[in-house]
């Protein structure tokens, strides 16, 4: 999961500048609820406390309220024996830590940042699951907003964000846009891995359409699959979807339903073999649902800037996605099309599949370069140490997720 890498990378971060991090989080695995961790470590100099959870998993949401829910039962009890920290960074995965750990600075002291990476209930509303006007959401809004008026500093991934936080009550000059960089540690262009992945997947010699990562109603993905099902007879291509998440099965049945040979399916990959199932693509896809401007921020197109290899953009006009390409001197590495559109998609694959599009040319740009770990990570640490946030000496750091 995206949060759970940049929560890593930060927390390391902080760690190899000479502070003191505990890390409170949940000691399942995200998308294999049946795999639990160690209740205690230390890694990479990190103090990472995991606490207990029920795993029922995502088929349905009434499953994913309780999980949800224990795991908040059990952080309130276990940030009742955690000491007071300098500072403490609260993320928002799963919904409601945030107001945890605003009442847990607002009893011990200390300073709150909230790391805004997705924002609910505005997601859940977005998605049809919570009404606007429901008990649910006051209860939910009241407990973010209170989260909000406590945090010395938010930081927010894209504008769209900054203008959902702001409708909160939150003062601008509280608000800090720092995107999420690539992991440039362990994602980069991987040719041998590339050969070697495509080779173990039956690929080699076809020209692959890949979509790798989670895979949730936020990033609708029928008009790509419908691209599909019109190509299914076109032998060069084929179209890779690689993750997990609520609509992982519903990609499975689709490919199934239509008998469609030209589809893909495959897990989540390790991070160690990421750069070689990355690399493996000659097209990616970003898809961005238009109601989910500014409630969450699809972090995969900055390790596919990282890379090098063009994307298609299935989305709106408006979104951080084609801020990147506003901001870019060269924006020919990425094409969009609206929802819906299939007739685009379609001419935009094949056009792909026509050109030679496969070699990495973006890595090189300053666009690649102005969002790696190298460039963000000394601005997150610059958030973090303003006025009287963390210490520039010795100072804790929990990062809550």
């Amino acid at each position: 999961m995206s949060s759970g890498q940049h929560a890593a990378d930060l927390a390391t971060g902080l760690a190899a500048a000479g502070h003191e991090v505990t890390v409170l989080t949940g000691r399942r695995a995200y998308d294999r609820p049946w795999v639990q961790f160690s209740h205690r470590e230390i890694w990479k100099g990190v103090e990472i406390v995991r606490i207990v959870s029920t795993g029922f998993g995502k088929s349905a949401r009434w499953k994913r309220a309780i999980d949800f829910g224990s795991f908040l039962v059990s952080c309130a009890a276990r940030m009742c024996l955690l000491p007071r920290y300098d500072m403490v960074v609260s993320m928002t995965s799963p919904p409601l830590v945030s107001g945890m750990a605003a009442a847990m600075v607002a009893i011990r002291g200390g300073n709150l940042v909230c790391w805004v990476l997705d924002l609910n209930p505005d997601e859940a509303i977005a998605a049809g699951w919570l009404s606007a006007d429901s008990f649910i959401s006051g209860v939910v809004k009241n407990i973010v907003t209170f989260g909000f008026a406590t945090a010395r500093k938010i930081i927010v991934m894209d504008r769209f964000m900054a203008g959902r936080v702001a409708a909160y009550g939150v003062p601008q000059e509280k608000i800090e846009i720092i995107p999420p960089w690539s992991h440039d540690a362990t994602i980069h262009y991987d040719s041998e891995g590339r050969e070697a992945f495509r080779h173990e997947n039956g690929l080699d010699g076809r020209f692959v359409v890949m979509y790798s990562g989670n895979h949730s109603p936020c990033h609708p993905l029928e008009t790509l699959l419908e691209a599909a099902r019109r190509m299914k007879n076109d032998a060069r291509i084929v179209f890779c979807f690689i993750g997990g998440g609520s609509e992982f099965a519903r990609v499975k049945a689709y490919a199934a339903g239509h008998r469609l040979r030209n589809i893909l399916c495959l897990p989540y990959v390790a991070m160690n073999r990421l750069s070689a199932s990355l690399s493996a693509a000659d097209l990616h896809t970003v898809v961005m649902g238009e109601p989910y401007v500014g409630i969450v921020h699809t972090c995969k197109v900055y390790n596919v800037l990282a890379l090098g290899i063009p994307f298609l953009y299935i989305g709106p006009e408006h979104s951080h996605i084609t801020d990147l390409a506003m901001d870019s001197a060269s924006p020919g590495w990425m094409t969009r099309a609206e929802h819906g559109d299939v007739d685009t998609v379609v001419q935009a694959i094949t056009g792909a599949a026509c050109s030679d599009l496969s070699v990495p040319r973006v890595a090189e740009q300053a666009i690649a370069r102005r969002f790696s770990q190298e460039s963000l990570m000394p601005l997150m640490f610059d958030a973090l140490e303003a006025g009287e946030g963390l210490p520039r000496s010795h100072g804790g750091a929990p990062v809550a997720k």
